[in-house]
């Protein structure tokens, strides 16, 4: 097999792990990247094929649909993941229409049957006949409604296109739906975290970041061949995930002794840069996950120090119960549907339902309550998540100060501005709300609580 056919084998492999069994894109790539030894080359083909085929696969769905005269729920699935992977070859990427369609056809021909053979090259003739300008006219006539326009455009569910809209409302910023919408299908860069007292921002041989005081940016390459990400001492990290942590561990002076508790802190990213700053100023922090898997990634984020932070696995939840006022520090980075990670997880945006947001405002709630339970008078709590989703953010928080007095607001952004590079582009609110489209981070949610 040749190498570029070889690529688009791993994409769309890769593809249907994601639609079969829930993998995570991000995780799988690049195990099977490593395992093929492609070229740079290729393996960039894999990439591009793979994460953009996934992020604009609504809109691809509606071409499919309109070439082959039927809905694709009644196509096989193994077929349509091999016609939105040539979709993506013939209408958004520079690839030879022929290739395209042959080496699809070759690929259908491992997953279906003849007629199914035959099928996929009616389908891609059908499409090579309309140029993609044509198609995009096509698709977005059949909208309703100037927000459905967008949503089928861009690929975003239409609940979550309302969604990020009703937030833009709240803050004056309407007209800046699209922007959003076009900075989620846009490729992140490869951001660094120097974690302090370890490394430094000038040994990792990068662009320092727009605003973490901690943070570069890199041109691309593998992070690894830096010595300092090898070694653990700097992480690739989103820029607006190290200042969610840097806002709880710098919103005042730190004293020492302080006990730190990082509440859900499964993967180990910000634990790992809490860890450092912790240690820096004299705290002693522990990590919380429940889920074993995810703690044991915990501890390898940690193995970094001398003395690594305890890590325990409890209910979150129960945690302000055993635990009562016992914290100086709290970050809860609450579980939430991610729909402030698109450009990192584009499949997230078909895994969610709105149904999802309910059950997870809930946890969301008694998570927050837990974790108010086990902070100390005086103490901080950094509630965060990586949605803008007004129902896992705003809402979560009034929601659980109105049966908590006693706990007051502060003013994040303050905070934030005070520790950053550059001043932000914040709208004023006592919350912080971070945005690709402006930012340059994931959609990050930060709000400081304390308890009087």
């Amino acid at each position: 097999m040749s190498q570029p056919q070889l690529a688009r084998r791993i994409a769309l492999d890769v593809i249907m792990a994601v639609r079969e069994s829930d993998a995570y894109a991000n995780l799988l790539l690049p195990v099977r990247l490593g395992r093929a030894k492609l070229s740079e080359a290729d393996a960039g083909l894999a990439t591009e094929l793979t994460y953009g085929t996934l992020r604009m696969q609504g809109y691809y769905d509606r071409i499919i649909a309109l070439a082959a005269g039927r809905s694709v729920d009644k196509i096989d699935p193994p077929i349509l993941d091999v016609l939105r992977l040539a979709c993506h070859q013939l209408l958004s990427m520079r690839v030879a229409q022929h290739a395209a369609v042959d080496e699809s056809v070759q690929l259908a021909k491992t997953v279906g049957s003849n007629s199914a053979v035959g099928f996929v090259n009616g389908v891609l003739r059908t499409i090579t006949r309309t140029d993609a300008e044509t198609w995009r006219e096509r698709v977005l006539a059949e909208a309703h409604s100037g927000e459905e326009a967008l949503a089928l455009e861009y690929s975003h569910p239409l609940w979550v296109t309302r969604a990020f809209r009703q937030v833009l409302v709240a803050e004056g910023h309407e007209g800046e739906l699209e922007q959003l919408l076009v900075a989620d299908n846009v490729a992140p860069r490869v951001s660094l975290t120097a974690l302090p007292g370890y490394a430094t921002v000038d040994e990792l041989d990068a662009h320092t970041s727009e605003y973490s005081p901690v943070g570069a940016v890199l041109d691309g390459g593998d992070p690894l061949r830096l010595p300092a990400v090898r070694e653990g001492r700097a992480r690739v990290q989103d820029e607006g995930s190290a200042l969610a942590a840097l806002i709880l561990s710098r919103a005042r002076p730190i004293s020492p002794g302080e006990q730190w508790l990082d509440l859900c802190a499964g993967p180990g990213g910000k634990a790992a840069l809490l860890a450092a700053e912790a240690i820096q100023g004299g705290a002693i922090l522990t990590a919380n996950e429940l889920v074993p898997a995810r703690a044991e990634l915990v501890r390898k984020a940690l193995a970094v120090f001398e003395k690594p932070p305890e890590v325990w696995e409890l209910d979150g939840t129960t945690v302000g119960e055993t635990y009562p006022a016992q914290f100086d520090r709290i970050l809860l980075d609450a579980p939430c549907t991610g729909l402030g990670a698109l450009r990192r997880r584009p499949e997230a945006r078909w895994r969610k339902q709105p149904s999802d947001v309910a059950g997870l405002g809930a946890l969301q709630s008694a998570l927050l309550a837990s974790g108010l339970a086990a902070l100390k008078p005086g103490g901080l709590l950094a509630y965060v998540t990586c949605s803008p989703h007004a129902a896992e953010t705003k809402a979560v928080v009034a929601s659980v100060l109105r049966k908590m007095p006693g706990v007051e607001k502060l003013d994040t952004p303050a905070v934030l501005q005070s520790l950053v590079r550059e001043s932000l582009d914040l709208p004023e609110a006592s919350h912080v709300q971070l945005w690709p489209h402006r930012h340059g981070t994931d959609a990050m949610f930060v709000q400081l609580l304390t308890k009087v």
